[in-house]
């Protein structure tokens, strides 16, 4: 844990003394309701929230309420429960400002998640774009940072060119900047867009850092943040990135809920990617004229009861503390690095350049985010015996097949980590596997 990390006053955390006490543990562990089921008879030990995390039950009481008391559309109607919705709505676009800090909340578009998030910049940005110009992507994208750029390079008849890895498995930076300025001084090179966090390796990047390598050579940047603000705070505005994404579900609050922010430079130049309500200003057969943003990207009627509930589940977050939050997963991700290894056959993908050095600092942080091999088993067959024990890991490529390629497997396992987990089901997960490498052996 970081001996800078506060509290939620502001107080420094003593980095000797655990960041949750176990009475707070277990408060923590009651408001996710989901964690409380029984799975093939045994408790439930849930190890995959890097594909979603378990819901707090301050989000899920948000939505209910908007279901229950106030139901009406946004925008569109002057009786009271619309005037309600809508302030409620509107409140929770502030609240994601405030997370990321934004500059204003008209850079922030609600989107279904970060998928659809990239699929805007890459529909509606990419209509800036012409035949030749390149983006720049490196071999860790999840899909949702692949595919749209290949669907979009295939209509414009652009290029795409990718970072490597390391010897170690981790990203190349400096091939990375390298990469910018060849390809920048051509003036063709158009965004540089990766991932904050892998999906997959856990590795948290320093986006501060690339965004400004970007940003030197003239590069516009977006940043896939999925993995990222589960764990951490994030300030868009001291990382000068022009687009930032990430998905709500992944945050502790609804499915269908994502966040595109972009700088109002790129979003005011930006045509709308969607047509329909809300996002025009008038409209007849001759043409029409289109909204301001965030409504000029938010076409029909919204997730309303979504976003509520994200806001709330943000704000219940936030209470917590950021700084806790990601104080205790760092506890989680050191235990469970030095468990894991110790398992027979068991391979860590991409830890070896996290070896803590000398002086106690590491060269690369992690997220509680683990994918795996062990010798002589499928990852699906690990997965479908650890259920039996009520433990949910995930396992195979993990929407993210070039990487998987680059690392010379076929799939992994993969144990991801909230806050809400304990020591305890990380014991119990090692005692599994090396049960279940016994009986598949």
């Amino acid at each position: 844990m970081s001996a800078l990390a506060k509290d939620a006053s502001g107080a420094l955390l003593d980095p000797r003394q655990p960041v949750f006490s176990a009475s707070e543990i277990l408060d923590v562990r009651a408001r996710f309701p989901g964690l409380s089921a029984r799975v093939n008879g045994k408790p439930l030990i849930y190890l995959d929230s890097a594909n979603t995390a378990q819901k707090i039950d301050a989000g899920i009481a948000a939505g209910n309420r908007y279901y229950q008391e106030y139901t009406a559309n946004v925008f569109r109607a002057v009786h009271s429960l619309g005037e309600q919705a809508t302030a409620a709505f509107e409140g929770a676009r502030e609240t994601i400002r405030a997370l990321v800090n934004a500059r204003e909340a008209a850079e922030i578009i609600f989107t279904r998640g970060t998928t659809e998030a990239i699929n805007l910049v890459a529909n509606s940005f990419g209509e800036l774009l012409r035949a030749g110009d390149t983006i720049l992507l490196t071999q860790m994208e999840h899909h949702a940072n692949i595919v749209p750029w290949q669907m979009l390079a295939a209509r414009r008849e652009l290029t795409i060119k990718v970072v490597p890895l390391t010897a170690n498995g981790l990203l190349d930076t400096a091939a990375a900047e390298q990469m910018l300025r060849e390809l920048s001084a051509a003036g063709r090179l158009k965004l540089f867009a990766f991932t904050h966090v892998s999906n997959v390796l856990g590795c948290i990047h320093d986006a501060a850092a690339l965004c400004a390598m970007a940003r030197k050579f003239g590069v516009p940047s977006l940043v896939d943040g999925s993995q990222a603000v589960p764990h951490q705070a994030v300030d868009v505005t001291a990382m000068d990135c022009d687009f930032y994404a990430f998905t709500g579900h992944k945050l502790f609050g609804p499915t269908g809920t994502g966040v595109l922010y972009g700088k109002r430079i790129w979003l005011d130049a930006m045509p709308p990617w969607m047509g329909g309500g809300e996002m025009i200003e008038s409209v007849s057969f001759s043409g029409s004229t289109y909204n301001a943003i965030p409504n000029k990207f938010e076409a029909g009627t919204p997730n309303i009861a979504g976003f509520i509930g994200l806001a709330a589940a943000i704000a219940a977050i936030t209470d917590i503390g950021l700084s806790r939050i990601s104080a205790r997963e760092a506890e989680l991700e050191q235990y469970a690095a030095s468990v894991l290894p110790n398992i027979p056959g068991l391979r860590l993908l991409g830890r070896e350049a996290g070896a803590i050095l000398p002086s106690g600092a590491t060269r690369t942080r992690f997220a509680p985010v683990f994918s795996f091999v062990i010798d002589g088993t499928h990852p699906h067959d690990l997965a479908m015996l650890l259920d039996q024990d009520g433990i949910a890991i995930r396992s195979g490529q993990h929407c993210a097949h070039p990487l998987m390629q680059a690392l010379g497997v076929k799939a992994s396992a993969r144990a991801s980590l909230a806050f809400y987990n304990t020591e305890a089901e990380i014991d119990a997960l090692a005692l599994a596997l090396v049960r279940a490498r016994k009986a598949l052996s």
